[in-house]
């Protein structure tokens, strides 16, 4: 079993360190949830965070985004530090967010909550429109007036990640996206992770779904308890049972 020092960051070919973080600690009150979390992403490069529930990848997620209230440690994003930056400052340098429960503005249009998600274009970064995103995402192309609590929870889904990407991030930090939708919504999510990949994107992506982290993750670290237990590439995780055991069998 590949087990690592906490602090240990991976290694990859990928292109330039778009995200480094080292040493996170993260507290809900007194509740101690992250150890010294050690993470990078590269460019271009689709990486699996993934254990069980309450493993903390969502707070790792948040934590990184500037969400939580008491956090500790380094994060850096294009080679700055905004481990005490604002969400709204680190949206701004190009960094994207999909939470978990997709939070689309129920009483606005499909149209309407991808321009709340508008920002300029960013050198080197794909430049994303309404037009492009529904060549994406078909089924929102069907549906642009429609309010957006109207959509069922995968169609609601494809919204939240289509109005993210409406920002023309350069990194998306992607928290669950197979959980609780039909598999061919999950499709075309794998789908979805991959056109963003060819065109150069970076994505942290937080999963339990093992199938689905293979078909797009590169590389993997899996979290137990709010520790590092494991990274290697993604291969090497689909073959080490016994890592698979123990940290993420249900």
């Amino acid at each position: 079993m590949n087990e690592i020092n906490p602090a240990q960051s991976g290694s990859s070919t990928a292109g330039e360190a778009l995200l480094k973080v080292s040493g996170l600690n993260a507290f809900y009150g007194r509740a101690h949830i992250l150890f010294d979390v050690g993470l990078e992403v590269r460019r271009g490069e689709v990486v699996a965070l993934m254990g069980r529930n309450g493993a903390g990848k969502s707070t790792t997620m948040k934590a990184v985004m500037g969400l939580m209230d008491r956090a500790q440690g380094s994060v850096s994003f294009l080679g700055n530090d905004i481990s005490r930056a604002k969400p709204y400052q680190i949206s701004r340098m190009g960094m994207g967010f999909v939470p978990e429960d997709r939070r689309v503005f129920a009483d606005l249009t499909v149209l309407e909550n991808l321009e709340v998600g508008r920002q300029p274009a960013r050198p080197d970064a794909v430049e994303w429109t309404p037009q492009k995103l529904f060549d994406l995402f078909p089924n929102l192309g069907e549906m642009p007036l429609r309010p957006g609590g109207q959509m069922s929870g995968g169609e609601q889904q494809m919204l939240t990640v289509s109005r993210t990407l409406m920002g023309n991030p350069y990194l998306v930090l992607l928290d669950e996206p197979s959980e609780g939708v039909a598999p061919v919504i999950v499709e075309q999510m794998a789908n979805m992770i991959m056109t963003l990949k060819r065109e150069g994107m970076s994505i942290l992506l937080s999963e339990q779904n093992l199938h689905f982290a293979e078909l797009v993750s590169d590389r993997a670290y899996v979290l137990e308890n709010g520790h590092i237990r494991y990274q290697g590439t993604m291969a090497q995780l689909a073959a080490d049972e016994d890592v698979r055991r123990a940290y993420l069998s249900v």
